[in-house]
């Protein structure tokens, strides 16, 4: 139970509403705000995972898509596939890995866009087999971070040159300061964050309050 497994992982505190909160409380106690752009959670979530807060995580986010018709989860390799993994199987369903990096086996019948990572300075190129999406497929994207959205963007580019209906995006942790949510909102797509940080700065997270 995350409740339990909370109580342990932080004794003084005796009381959490959700796994939103839960969550927030991981990202103040271990987490490191290097700047106004950058996070880290490479001990909870990207580098080292905590198997026990990406269940919670899967459980709360399948619930919030139960009624959906979910075929399949999709995720970018390689931070979101804990806890799109721990969604799938919430929800009894496959999980697909948009590749980052070339494959010798993916060389034909690929969806393929550009993506470009302001965070980080980087551009990639994101690839879906055509074999593991198609038109009967409604997906629900899962991914460690929303900041300006490119990611997301892009892996709804491919998912619609398949054919496929986007349903939602699970994120763990929204840069509500940033636009992504708002260009995932023009595109009409349902955004789900788990935790949204308001302001980012050296030492410095702070969080918009939950709706009641």
């Amino acid at each position: 139970m995350a409740l339990n497994y909370f109580a342990r992982v932080f004794p003084e505190k005796t009381y959490w509403r959700n796994i939103m909160q839960l969550l927030e409380e991981k990202i103040k106690t271990d987490g490191i705000a290097v700047n106004e752009d950058i996070l880290k959670v490479d001990s909870f979530i990207n580098h080292k995972v905590d198997p026990f807060l990406m269940k919670e995580i899967g459980k709360d986010v399948a619930a919030h898509f139960a009624d959906q018709g979910i075929t399949k989860i999709v995720t970018i390799e390689s931070s979101g596939i804990a806890p799109a993994l721990t969604t799938a199987i919430e929800m009894g369903i496959p999980m697909v890995i948009l590749k980052k990096q070339p494959s010798k086996v993916l060389n034909k019948n690929l969806y393929q866009t550009m993506v470009t990572s302001f965070t980080k300075g980087t551009s990639y190129e994101l690839t879906l087999s055509a074999e593991q999406i198609d038109e009967t497929d409604h997906v629900l994207i899962i991914d460690d971070f929303l900041a300006n959205g490119e990611a997301a963007t892009g892996a709804i580019r491919l998912l619609r040159k398949a054919h496929a209906t986007v349903a939602g995006l699970g994120i763990l942790i929204e840069k509500s300061f940033q636009p992504g949510r708002d260009k995932l909102k023009e595109q009409g797509i349902h955004v789900y964050s788990l935790a949204r940080i308001s302001k980012l700065a050296e030492n410095y997270i702070e969080f918009i309050p939950e709706e009641v």
